[in-house]
């Protein structure tokens, strides 16, 4: 499988909310709203970025991944990027997700691919920093980490991470869209 990494098109909408249903089908700690979140993002004019991962078949520009099972010209896998409120003011921040990637393509780096051209896109628009509820161990590999200054309510502290662009992790609480209220 050659896997294109390009932004969200109009004829994409449909098929990345069947993709996210069913990355989030049998998923722990899930609200199984995923898909309604990236379409409230969308409807608010709050989905910053949207990227899709495609399996682009021999036209594709990246190396291929051992992915049986996952080829087909279709989208495998998308992540949404929306800003995020921080209590202390600073602005130009992000909250990465959600992330989904077809449960038959997961563990073959098509997430991996997608998080860094996330994080290289919201570079690329100045962003001061992102955020993102998940896995340390697997958002740690792109820089995030747990931050005790940066709090997301509700949430165990590990698994909520910054990764700061310029200048210093800010100090206070985090509020995403309402989308994610969904």
């Amino acid at each position: 499988m050659i896997i294109d990494i390009r932004l969200e098109e109009p004829s994409d909408v449909a098929a990345i909310e069947r993709l996210t249903r069913k990355a989030f089908l049998d998923a722990p700690h899930t609200s199984h709203t995923e898909q309604f979140i990236i379409a409230e993002l969308r409807k608010a004019g709050r989905l910053t970025i949207s990227l899709v991962a495609v399996d682009a078949g021999d036209g594709g520009r990246l190396e291929p991944l051992s992915a049986p099972g996952c080829s087909g010209r279709s989208i495998v896998g998308h992540v949404a990027l929306s800003p995020v409120t921080l209590s202390d003011g600073s602005d130009r921040w992000y909250g990465l997700g959600p992330i989904a990637v077809l449960p038959r393509c997961q563990g073959q780096g098509v997430g991996s691919r997608l998080v860094e051209r996330a994080l290289a896109e919201l570079r690329g628009i100045g962003a001061a920093g992102c955020v993102v509820l998940g896995e340390p161990g697997f958002y740690g590999r792109f820089g995030f980490k747990a931050e005790p200054s940066l709090v997301l309510p509700d949430v165990p502290a590990e698994y909520f991470q910054a990764i700061a662009f310029e200048g210093a992790i800010p100090v206070g609480t985090v509020a995403y869209d309402a989308a994610f209220d969904a």
